[in-house]
């Protein structure tokens, strides 16, 4: 039931994203990044793993430092898109920076 839950809730915020993107494309990115997602991720982990804060405390580390791939995967969108590149080129070249920025982010958290 908990994993119903969730995807509901996952299926909202996007729906909810989307749709609010129609007429105000930048709330819509606001909402889309904003720690709501984050924070149910959070509470979700907490309560299914109580007593271990090591645990959620390694989660928010992660989700601190994954904010810079995120934040290259975005720029590098809006280059593309400046460019008026189509729509699988930019996901390519924006999932291409993020996957090696991610692996960067794990190799350096690893360490």
């Amino acid at each position: 039931m908990r994993f119903v839950i969730k995807i509901v809730i996952t299926l909202c915020v996007v729906l909810l994203c989307t749709e609010i993107g129609r007429k105000l494309p930048s709330l819509a990115g606001l909402i889309a990044v904003m720690p709501l997602t984050g924070l149910v991720v959070l509470v979700l982990l907490y309560l299914e793993n109580p007593g271990n804060a090591g645990l959620v405390a390694e989660y928010c580390k992660g989700a601190l430092w994954g904010i810079v791939p995120s934040t290259l995967f975005f720029f590098v969108a809006l280059l593309c898109f400046r460019r008026q590149l189509s729509l699988p080129v930019v996901l390519c070249a924006s999932f291409a920076v993020w996957l090696l920025a991610a692996f960067v982010h794990q190799w350096l958290l690893g360490k």
